[in-house]
């Protein structure tokens, strides 16, 4: 059996692994987040706190989910506020988690619509006894302007609620930053020169999930109504890689520190995270479908990950991809690889030339008798688009030729089979 270190630290603080819960309903009370801690969480970030005079009403339903072609929670919508519980509660259940469990790290997420909530709701979690403070800037669905992601939105609101929470505490301290910005770059750097020590990215995206065709209004429907709330799950995922990697190679920022969320559910997800740049993993959506015990799956994964890789130090394998992801302008457009059939697996399904012809190029023909798909290379363009649809992946990279007038060895181009092939 495989045993490998996965302790990392992340802003001066020690996590025995970087997979810890995101503020969210999975991380609620204290027996909730005791249960996280029990199967092998590293972290958790409590639910978002807010100030006493705050309360919190909740809707009834309040999810929903995207589906597709049966498969379920391909991603999940929420319009669930911060942590309803009264504030004396809430920092009861900090300071207890943190008793019972000296070893593992305690994450205050908190929220305010002012200044000086800001400022007191760092100095009450510290005296609870977190290890790290989380500022929810990002939440898409609260009930108050003043809170949530119309202030992540505003770097100038971003820097002076960070500067009031480094008054009130002296704990290392990340910005959730939201995704629903068209640039993270300038509210992130806010952040940072506000006293932020790093940055926790990406909370919800603002979305309409589904529309009742007969109610005529979105989901989930409350007594006739809807609103525009926040999406998760496996579908934001290249959303939060996107922001993650630009983040990592803007001027400035190329060493940030970041704690990576966003459709989280396996040892691949949370390995591409890593690699993207992020230091410690937060988690919900996959929890809420599947419970607290996908820790173990996602801890077995990544250290036969390492192991195959020769790592030692998860800190090793930190950032690595970011100096691969360059520019479009930038890419290799001297040669095209064509496709190629295994006839192995081929299974005469035809979903190849419907594709090719409806979506693509025309390249590939369709011989009824036989039922084979067969390649012209004098219309194919090497989009490979027939090997992203075909259902058993007998299609395959295959020969590499350079663009008429360019020059260069095709035995030399750098191409890994994708690994949906």
């Amino acid at each position: 059996m495989i045993n490998k270190d996965l302790s990392i630290d992340f802003l001066g603080v020690h996590f025995e692994n970087p997979f810890c819960l995101s503020s969210s309903p999975v991380g609620n009370c204290y027996e909730m987040c005791a249960k996280a801690f029990d199967e092998g969480w590293g972290g958790i970030v409590f639910k978002t706190i807010g100030p006493e005079d705050f309360k919190v009403d909740e809707v009834s339903p309040r999810f929903d989910e995207l589906t597709k072609e049966g498969t379920p929670f391909v991603a999940f919508k929420n319009m669930e506020q911060i942590a309803e519980h009264p504030l004396d509660q809430n920092l009861a259940d900090l300071k207890k988690l943190k008793e019972n469990y000296p070893n593992k790290v305690v994450i205050a997420s908190i929220m305010g619509p002012t200044e000086k909530d800001w400022e007191e709701l760092a100095r009450l979690v510290t005296e609870a006894g977190a290890d790290m403070i989380e500022m929810n800037l990002s939440c898409p669905q609260m009930t108050s302007h003043a809170m949530g992601s119309d202030v992540g939105s505003n770097p100038p609101l971003v820097k002076k609620y960070c500067e009031a929470v480094k008054r009130g505490s002296s704990l290392p301290m990340m910005a959730k930053m939201t995704p629903n910005i068209t640039d993270m770059v300038p509210a992130a750097k806010a952040a940072m020169a506000g006293g932020a020590d790093g940055i926790a990215t990406i909370n919800t995206v603002k979305s309409i999930s589904n529309v009742d065709l007969e109610k005529k209004t979105a989901l989930p429907i409350v007594n006739g109504k809807s609103s525009i709330s926040g999406l998760s799950g496996k579908a934001v995922k290249p959303i939060a890689l996107r922001f993650i990697q630009q983040l990592r190679v803007a001027a400035g920022l190329e060493q940030l520190p970041i704690s990576g969320i966003g459709g989280i559910e396996t040892w691949e997800d949370a390995v591409e995270f890593i690699l993207m740049g992020s230091t410690t993993l937060q988690v919900t959506t996959a929890v809420m479908q599947y419970g607290y015990r996908i820790v173990e799956d996602m801890k077995n994964g990544l250290m036969h990950y390492m192991e195959e890789q020769g790592v030692e130090h998860l800190s090793e394998l930190v950032g690595l991809a970011n100096k691969n992801i360059v520019p479009a302008e930038d890419l290799d457009r001297n040669y095209k690889m064509y496709p190629e059939i295994d006839w192995d697996k081929c299974i005469g399904c035809g979903r190849c030339f419907i594709s090719c012809y409806d979506g693509a190029h025309q390249a590939i023909s369709w011989d009824e008798k036989t039922r084979r798909p067969s390649i012209d290379t004098s219309k194919c363009v090497g989009c490979h688009l027939c090997a992203l649809v075909c259902p058993v992946h007998a299609i395959h990279p295959g020969k590499i030729v350079m663009k008429e007038g360019r020059e260069g060895d095709p035995s030399k181009v750098d191409v890994v089979s994708q690994r949906l092939y």
